[in-house]
């Protein structure tokens, strides 16, 4: 992939579409454009447990945002690119469903962290809910 290509990018639990501003040996920097999957909450490190020392919230990235993203998960995207704003809107909305099905600890306190990122969102891109 060259500068300038439009991707999918996973980065830690978030699916991306973004453009390629940077080529490394091991990996790409890309440029974030679009959110087609919010990252999961909690600690990376110990999934779906909820006693761990820190239950991270976790953000997407940001509109423009660049991130450093291992080869292997980049991919070469066809299609048109969603609007940044309405892409978080469905991508938050797709966890919360998937979150609302399981009926567990972790699954609530997901929520709850999912809400306080929503928030910030509001704050961050003056989004609404419906």
């Amino acid at each position: 992939m060259k500068t300038g290509e439009i991707v999918t990018a996973f980065y830690k639990t978030g699916k991306y579409i973004g453009e390629v501003s940077g080529v490394h040996p091991d990996g790409y920097t890309v440029k974030i454009l679009a959110v087609l999957r919010h990252p999961a909450q909690g600690d990376l490190h110990h999934p779906k447990q909820v006693d761990v020392p820190f239950f991270h919230e976790r953000k997407a990235l940001a509109y423009t945002e660049r991130a450093n993203i291992p080869a292997a998960t980049v991919k070469h995207y066809e299609g048109s690119i969603p609007d940044y704003n309405e892409s978080l809107k469905e991508a938050v909305a797709a966890l919360q469903h998937r979150l609302e099905q399981e009926e567990s600890d972790f699954s609530r306190k997901s929520l709850e962290a999912l809400q306080a990122i929503k928030r910030e969102y509001e704050l961050m891109y003056n989004l609404s809910w419906s």
